[in-house]
């Protein structure tokens, strides 16, 4: 076990699979004890079990982030074996793409997104920070790269990642005097199950791949390792950002851009 969350507790949303499930294990690898915090029990019961069985401290509570009360018994419960909170991951979300422009996007889908992927990492802040309000404590939303450009057939999905930057970056100036920091991580395609199933096919996840700069998707634990960093007192100083990592994505779509206009 490595040690630079050593003696922290910190809670992961969305951890049974994808980012967030490599960054609860980095976590723990590195001497915190998580909160597996998900809806899918079978697959949030097997990343605390992967951190148990390598020697490390984990317990799994269910919870779907869009609703409070649901967040509140994952507070309880980490505060219930841990006693305290240092960091949160608000991880958890969907994509949800329907292939609909704007005008045709249905009620339920608009609130499926803004319900989970925003009232979701609103109530993790809402619940958490009163435990932190002390001692201080790290948060760390994920957004995506959807979030800061548009997105065509998915607007819920890009409004609702847009509003995760905003809220971090309002979280980080109200609570700066309670030092409690609060930044986003911006992802852009990453090899996840969701992504893979968001593309239609392997093929056409791969040529998307192909098409960031550096040549491939990010891996699961490109982002851990950023989430870490965040998550870790090595940046004590640096709060209500919201860092692209996308292995040169964005950049590389307003070259193209640039060069078609």
């Amino acid at each position: 076990m490595g040690g630079r969350l050593q003696g922290k507790v910190a809670i992961v949303t969305g951890s049974a699979t994808g980012i967030g499930r490599a960054g609860s294990i980095l976590f723990a690898n590195e001497g915190a004890k998580v909160v597996v915090a998900d809806r899918n029990d079978s697959a949030g019961e097997e990343t605390a079990d992967l951190i148990r069985n390598a020697g490390g401290d984990a317990v799994f509570v269910h919870t779907d982030v869009s609703k409070s009360e649901q967040v509140q018994n994952m507070v309880a419960t980490a505060l219930k074996k841990y006693d305290k909170v240092d960091v949160l991951v608000n991880g958890a979300g969907i994509l949800i793409r329907t292939q609909s422009r704007l005008a045709d996007i249905s009620d339920m889908e608009w609130d499926l997104s803004l319900n989970t992927n925003l009232r979701g990492v609103f109530y993790g802040c809402k619940y958490t920070i009163p435990h932190m309000l002390e001692r201080g404590g790290s948060i760390v939303n994920i957004s995506s790269v959807a979030g800061i450009g548009p997105t065509p057939m998915a607007a819920s999905y890009g409004v609702s990642k847009a509003g995760v930057i905003n809220l971090t970056l309002t979280a980080a100036r109200e609570y700066a005097e309670n030092r409690i920091r609060a930044n986003a991580i911006v992802p852009g395609l990453v090899d996840t199950p969701q992504a893979r199933g968001s593309t239609g096919s392997t093929e056409r996840f791969d040529q998307r791949a192909a098409e960031v700069a550096l040549g491939r998707a990010g891996q699961p634990e490109d982002i851990a390792n950023l989430m870490l960093f965040l998550a870790s007192d090595e940046s004590s100083f640096i709060t209500g950002g919201a860092y692209v990592i996308d292995g040169g994505g964005t950049v590389s779509s307003w070259a193209d851009l640039r060069r078609e206009s």
